[in-house]
């Protein structure tokens, strides 16, 4: 079942302070909002807010909520766009995607189109019957940001203080300048925290907080928020929670949707989803096949490195898919052209099994705690390779993990994330001392890289578990608002 929301508001906004105007005009023309907002299905009409970028920003909802968002907003009064219906009145708008921007005050329109946003949220929220303090987690990274996002339901009343923004740290927007940028193309980012977010929060009634981990990149931070957000929203209109300790065999929620019996791991499975990639040169002779079959053909390993076997058998298990490596390697060198080659090899594989990603959930992100490490893994098949970390490689001045150089860890990730074509972020934190404001490069405190990196390896296998799972809702469209990840 479907739940839709639709509006239609007239408001007043002022001219920006920016746009000069003589004391003898008259005052602008009210501006009318129309949004329709529907759960699980896709928009009828485009985002059409007069300011580009935050068009692009609440395309995100469509994309990655699963939620379909149409909302444009017009001057009343002007035929040539007041029944946004029209083709013709779609054709004006999109060729005048920044009309408001310069002239109109941007907070103004971003509160308005985030209380109608909230309050539409708000009722789906009501129809799916989300309860109060149910919540959910969700980190997106875009290339080098990271940004986690935490959303709670407030009890179901109309008291305006029970929705509330409770951690915001996206500024500075980037390093350049160190003060971060004002803009995004004509978007103004000054607004985006006390008049969006914090009337998103006030009108869903929601308790938000964003967490910037990582990010250099203004752009980027923006997006991987509203990608973060959208995706903790899908999760707590679903009733899953990435953060929960349960697992798809024993949360009936995520049971329901991805567990071993679902319809979409049946789905996932009828895809035959396989791939096999051989690797002979001078130094390595390897033979890789991989299954995305649930994992019932079963996972074997053979390096001749046990810390290598250990680590690739322990993340196939957890991401339930069967995997065959066999390895002659020159280990009478030493272990870098065996460690490095099957890595370079196993993303080979995945990358070749999951073809173009189409229909799949694409991002995930798991948490595990383990011994003294609390680790994160956020893992997204964007055809974007970047690996970011702080496993504390250097903080225990070992030389070896096992039977594996320490130095050779972070390549060995590296060359597989590279020929996987994922970003994948890893967050390292001390178990005992950990929050979710935390986790930037060094933070790990007491964490031993024992702990961290067999924490790794679980959650990194448990976040490609469903990372790869088809989701049915998606009708076989990919998770992206640009509509492909193959260009």
């Amino acid at each position: 079942m479907t739940s839709t929301s639709m509006a239609t508001v007239t408001f007043q906004c002022p001219s920006s302070s920016s746009a000069t105007a003589s004391s003898s005009e008259p005052p602008p023309a009210d501006l009318m909002l129309q949004a329709e907002i529907t759960d699980l299905v896709k928009p009828t009409k485009p985002i059409l807010t007069g300011v580009g970028f935050l068009d692009h920003m609440l395309d995100q909802l469509n994309s990655h909520a699963q939620i379909g968002v149409s909302l444009s907003i017009t001057e009343t009064g002007d035929e040539t766009t007041t029944t946004t219906t029209a083709p013709s009145a779609e054709i004006a708008l999109h060729h005048n995607r920044n009309r408001l921007a310069a002239d109109r005050s941007q907070a103004q329109i971003f509160a308005q189109v985030a209380t109608t946003l909230g309050t539409q949220l708000h009722g789906i929220m009501e129809e799916k019957n989300v309860l109060p303090g149910a919540s959910s987690f969700f980190g997106c990274p875009l290339d080098e940001a990271l940004v986690l996002v935490t959303l709670e339901r407030c009890c179901n009343d109309d008291s305006p203080q029970a929705g509330e923004l409770t951690h915001y740290n996206l500024q500075p927007y980037g390093h350049f300048p160190p003060q971060g940028r004002t803009h995004l193309g004509q978007m103004e980012l000054q607004p985006l925290q006390d008049s969006f977010w914090q009337n998103v929060a006030r009108h869903a009634q929601l308790k938000i907080a964003f967490y910037k981990i990582r990010g250099e990149n203004a752009h980027h931070i923006v997006e991987a928020a509203f990608k973060a957000f959208s995706r903790s929203l899908r999760n707590l209109i679903d009733g899953i929670n990435t953060t929960a300790s349960g697992d798809d065999d024993s949360h009936s929620k995520m049971a329901q949707l991805y567990g071993p019996s679902s319809a979409n791991v049946q789905a996932s499975v009828a895809l035959e989803r396989r791939s096999a990639v051989s690797r002979k040169t001078r130094e390595t002779n390897i033979d890789t096949t991989l299954l995305l079959d649930n994992g019932t053909a079963g996972t074997q390993v053979s390096m001749g490195l046990k810390g290598m076997d250990d680590f690739w058998t322990l993340v196939s298990q957890e991401a339930r898919v069967s995997l065959q490596v066999s390895c002659h390697g020159d280990l009478w060198i030493d272990e870098h052209h065996t460690s490095e080659d099957v890595a370079i090899a196993l993303g080979q594989v995945w990358n070749q099994a999951l073809g173009t990603k189409a229909g799949l959930n694409r991002m995930w992100c798991w948490t595990v705690t383990q011994g003294t490490a609390h680790v994160r893994v956020i893992l997204d098949l964007s055809n974007r390779p970047m690996l970011t970390h702080n496993l504390p490689l250097r903080q225990h001045g070992k030389e070896h993990l096992e039977d594996v150089p320490v130095e050779m860890l972070e390549h060995v990730l590296d060359s597989f994330v590279v020929n996987a074509r994922m970003t994948l972020h890893v967050v390292v934190q001390d178990s005992q001392n950990y929050s979710d404001s935390d986790g930037a490069d060094g933070a790990t405190g007491n964490a031993t890289l024992e702990d961290a990196w067999k924490g790794m390896a679980i959650a990194l296998g448990r976040a490609m578990r469903y990372a790869i799972l088809v989701d049915q809702r998606r009708a076989g469209a990919t998770a992206s608002s640009k509509g492909t990840l193959s260009v």
